[in-house]
């Protein structure tokens, strides 16, 4: 039966109009109420989105096996059965579908399916698309299987899909399985920056556990989100098989058995800044693999970064003797917790969202040293870095390109719960980069030391590696001397703290400051630097987080400052 004969259902842009309006109606009604990633559902979808392309990776002969996740934005399904898989013909394809992950609040409905079908692949690919059928609309059911049946051996030892089925870069971003996104199509200057890193980063790193830190997985699969490419697809599946597989899967969290833990080379499991959720909601909602979710394996994973391994357990900063805070561990605990609650829907997590938000919040607003808020999450260079702490000698202050992991998991649980705390949060840090974080050419002459790397060129921009407001500027320079030439490969990931402060900001001076900092951080996308290879986990520092950025730049100056839930 073709797709006209059975009426098959098209989303105009008027559907999407009136989900809007459907949803903000109800984020008003109270605490029930969409967050504001559902405020961020398209205006309009193209019927030319709903493409499945299958690639072989490793299937043996015509007839294969496919499994596919197909994820969907806020209040668009609310039954799995009316999703169809239809080949080039138009034709039913026998499938059997299946919810995976939902929207966790009133009305939003079911977030991906996975669907799994025998598709007739005679070359290398094939292309069929999916639909959405009317409520009691005659299907093709077909019994599933677990996912690792339709695994291969693949590259590097480790276990992979043997048809890869990729969507369109247009539609996985109106899913918003990633949060907004834009689709690289055409390719910009940063998917170009990313290309060429992905040339050095695409070798799987088996021994290197260091090249996992800032979560390769989920650097893959949400560029493949915005360019729909198959080898970006195929690198994350295999990466995320990898990790998965050396993630501690018995023993309480914490120390000493640090159930959760990730173990690779030098790697210790009892270090929780190498855990993470993320990826596995990626790879459910786009690929249909719930082999890793495991709701046990999961807890164990908030309990690593709970217990804090074999550190102190998570919990608000106390001042400038606190051991262990970083703002990589403070803003990718906050991430992981969301992912965990987008994953599972889980009161306890959203609790934690909310504890985590708030001791940021306190640590920003009202520090415990005593010096003020100016913006930052400050706290001691001597005990970031692991030294005796030395009130005579110490630098109060932080890490710029460390605090854009903060920034990171602040957008994150904005999206997800709408905490009133997080833009005023955002805009304070990208004021403070503004003021504080950035080294002017006029430090650099003076001081008669350039510490960007070459392939910057003469306008390229480079923040301190370790920036404060309340010392002399000769104690930052003493430290850039020790530890910050070539800090300036952290550019790329800065982009996000300075868009999405725009995005939040009210204050036109701020908003203008911003956008003529975007305009200069251009440079960073330079081909020259994106070709150095020499560690490894720059390409997931540069990239985990910053695909967004291409979004944020495309919205109105302080669009996001919308009211929002307590």
């Amino acid at each position: 039966m073709t797709r006209a004969a059975r009426g098959i259902v098209r989303w105009p842009g008027a559907l999407f109009a009136g989900l809007g309006l459907l949803l903000a109606t109800a984020h008003a009604q109270g605490p029930a109420a969409p967050p504001p990633i559902a405020r961020l559902a398209p205006a309009g979808i193209d019927a030319q989105w709903q493409t499945i392309t299958l690639h072989r990776h490793g299937a043996v002969g015509d007839r294969v096996m496919v499994t596919v996740g197909i994820p969907f934005p806020p209040g668009m399904l609310h039954d799995a059965r009316r999703v169809h898989i239809e080949d080039a013909r138009g034709q039913l394809v026998p499938a059997h579908v299946e919810a995976t992950l939902r929207w966790h609040f009133d009305g939003g409905g079911i977030r991906a399916v996975r669907a799994q079908f025998h598709a007739t692949l005679a070359g290398d690919s094939a292309q069929l698309h999916f639909v959405l059928a009317p409520a009691g609309a005659a299907d093709a059911t077909a019994p599933g299987w677990p996912y690792a049946e339709g695994l291969v051996d693949g590259p590097d030892g480790v276990r992979v899909p043997g048809v890869l089925a990729a969507l369109s870069p247009q539609w996985m971003a109106a899913s918003l399985i990633a949060g907004p996104q834009v689709p690289a199509v055409p390719p910009g200057a940063y998917d170009r920056y990313f290309e060429t890193q992905f040339a050095w980063a695409r070798k799987l790193p088996r021994s290197d556990g260091s090249a996992w830190l800032f979560d390769r997985p989920t650097t893959l699969f949400q560029q493949y989100v915005r360019t729909g490419r198959a080898d970006y697809l195929a690198a994350a599946v295999q990466s995320y098989h990898f990790y998965m597989a050396h993630v501690r899967r018995f023993g309480a969290p914490g120390w000493p058995l640090c159930g959760g833990g990730f173990k690779l080379g030098e790697v210790n499991p009892c270090d929780p800044k190498y855990v993470y959720i993320q990826p596995t909601l990626l790879a459910l909602g786009l690929t249909g693999d719930d082999s890793q979710d495991d709701a046990a394996l999961i807890e164990r994973m908030v309990g690593a970064w709970d217990t804090g391994g074999w550190t102190i357990p998570a919990g608000p900063y106390t001042g400038l003797t606190q051991k262990f805070f970083t703002e990589r561990q403070a803003g990718l605990g906050l991430l992981q917790i969301v992912s965990a609650w987008e994953l599972t829907g889980k009161r306890e997590y959203l609790q934690d969202i909310g504890d985590r938000v708030g001791w940021l919040y306190q640590h920003q607003q009202h520090n415990p040293d005593g010096l003020g808020n100016d913006g930052s999450w400050r706290s001691s260079w001597d005990m970031h870095e692991g030294n005796p702490y030395d009130v005579a000698t110490d630098v109060p202050g932080s890490s710029p390109w460390m605090t854009q992991n903060i920034i990171d998991g602040l957008w994150h649980a904005w999206l997800a719960t709408g905490d009133a705390r997080i833009p005023p949060m955002i805009t304070a840090f990208g004021r403070y980069l503004e003021r504080y974080g950035w080294i002017d050419a006029k430090t650099v002459a003076t001081v008669g030391k350039d510490w960007r790397d070459p392939c910057s060129g003469p306008g390229g921009q480079i923040s301190w590696y370790w920036s404060s407001a309340h010392v002399d500027r000769a104690k930052l320079v003493a430290i850039e001397n020790s530890d910050g030439w070539y800090s300036d490969s952290h550019n790329v990931e800065l982009t996000l703290p300075v868009a999405a402060a725009r995005y939040f900001s009210t204050d036109p001076q701020l908003q203008q400051a911003l956008d003529r900092r975007m305009q200069a951080l251009v440079s960073s996308y330079n081909l020259a630097c994106a070709r150095n290879a020499s560690t490894a986990r720059r390409f997931n520092w540069n990239n985990r987080g910053t695909g967004v950025v291409q979004w944020l730049m495309r919205q109105r100056a302080g669009s996001g400052a919308a009211p929002a839930r307590p």
